[in-house]
């Protein structure tokens, strides 16, 4: 782990992770807008959803692909717009980037690199459910997804349940719709 050095340089090439809003427009921050204004690129799950979100928000640059399916590729390509001396927005469809989404190996290799990673403050869901659930707050584990696969879920459950503290579990999406209220 690098010690990161992040708000020293803000003018040069950087990793900005950028929180979208869930479901109200309204909960975008003036930081997240200027994060996303100043980058050279955004890189998004999918560029159909983010591209209506960020037309909706009046940001239009261009949009990279950043997905499990492509996340060890687009890493490498990322680093090179790095080099290049771009700086990269990182966004989810909905929420905190990297939170049971991808970018952890980005962020790696970018701040082994030596390129500032900029976290900037805004929406996570999990965060979300928890404090609104009535559960107990504390203490809390962020598990993520559960396996796919009945028996192995089962069996996750079952090494959970004796967990002393609220457990928070990702749910698998299947199709996303989106649906921005203003």
């Amino acid at each position: 782990m690098n010690r990161q050095k992040s708000f020293q340089n803000e003018n040069g090439p950087a990793v900005y992770l950028v929180p979208t809003p869930i479901g109200n427009l309204s909960e975008i921050s003036p930081r997240q807008k200027e994060a996303l204004e100043n980058a050279d690129v955004i890189a998004c799950e999918d560029t159909r959803n983010s591209g209506l979100l960020l037309k909706s928000i009046g940001i239009h640059k261009p949009l990279i692909a950043h997905h499990e399916y492509n996340a060890h590729t687009s890493s490498t390509g990322i680093l090179k717009l790095l080099e290049e001396g771009k700086k990269v927005a990182v966004i989810s469809d909905a929420g905190y980037p990297l939170i049971s989404d991808p970018g952890s190996e980005l962020v790696r290799l970018a701040s082994q690199a030596g390129y500032p990673v900029i976290p900037v403050s805004g929406s996570n869901a999990a965060l979300n459910a928890l404090v609104a659930s009535g559960l107990e707050t504390s203490h809390f584990l962020f598990y993520g997804f559960l396996d796919a696969k009945s028996v192995r879920r089962k069996k996750e459950l079952e090494s959970l349940k004796s967990l002393p503290y609220t457990v928070i579990f990702t749910k698998r999406r299947t199709a996303l719709k989106k649906c921005w209220k203003t």
